[in-house]
């Protein structure tokens, strides 16, 4: 969406606080020992108390409330019983949600207590590139030149970057254009941020892998050639300078 009113602008940072709050207490809270549901369960207590609702259950019908992701798994995790968290596991937690008409988005990776699996370096780099992303974005910037960005990165310190697996514009719905603001240089996409538009800013940094493939539960997915991601994301307003980052208030960096 394009910000035109103030009232859309209020709306959206309404919406932002709720999931950078939601996840931000999510990271806190989760425990060795606990369930992926436990943790959902109290995410999903908290959008609730803001009066926010699911965006992956009102778009396209997700068994949860947050999408929660651990070690292998890249995305898209289901929350269940089954499933107890362990010292140092690598674990992702993506938190959207529709408040009074607006939506926002928002994730990050995360290595639960002691770093016991050598995990952090990952999600540091996810981290700085996402830094660096955002602050490189203004009005009239490529979206290729961004993606370009984020692989040369990646790159750097050794990574690799999901090429399925993409940004997008939001604000009115979960997904809207720019459809995709990928992770690597596409030279066939000349679109350019607009000032004033909302999108949802993301990294896929991979330790082997290059795409996402869907497990039989149709909706987890994970490396095509196995290995670990991490994923960090923030919903911005675009502008002529410094872009307004809506749910800093998720603390990931």
């Amino acid at each position: 969406m394009s910000i035109t009113k103030e009232s859309d602008l209020i709306g959206m940072k309404k919406a932002s606080e709720a999931v950078a709050y939601t996840l931000k207490q999510m990271r806190d809270y989760a425990r060795p020992g606990m369930t992926t549901k436990q943790l959902d369960n109290y995410g999903g207590q908290i959008l609730r108390n803001f009066g926010a609702k699911s965006a992956p259950f009102l778009t396209y019908g997700f068994p949860g409330w947050t999408c929660i992701s651990v070690n292998n798994e890249f995305c898209h995790g289901i929350p269940s019983d089954r499933k107890v968290l362990s010292e140092g596991d690598l674990i992702n937690i993506d938190v959207s949600a529709e408040l009074d008409g607006y939506w926002s988005d928002n994730g990050g990776s995360f290595v639960l207590g002691t770093k016991v699996n050598q995990h952090q370096k990952l999600v540091n780099a996810s981290k700085e590139i996402l830094h660096k992303a955002i602050y490189n974005i203004k009005s009239g910037v490529r979206l290729s030149d961004i993606g370009f960005l984020m692989e040369t990165e990646a790159k750097k310190r050794g990574y690799r970057v999901i090429k399925n697996l993409t940004g997008h514009g939001i604000g009115r719905s979960l997904h809207e254009a720019p459809a995709e603001i990928a992770n690597f240089r596409n030279p066939l996409n000349l679109t350019r941020f607009k000032k004033n538009s909302v999108v949802a800013i993301e990294t896929f940094i991979s330790t082997t892998s290059t795409y996402a493939e869907t497990l039989q539960d149709g909706w987890t997915m994970v490396g095509n050639k196995g290995g670990f991601m991490a994923q960090h994301e923030h919903t911005i307003v675009v502008t002529d300078g410094k872009p307004i980052v809506l749910t800093e208030m998720n603390e990931i960096w």
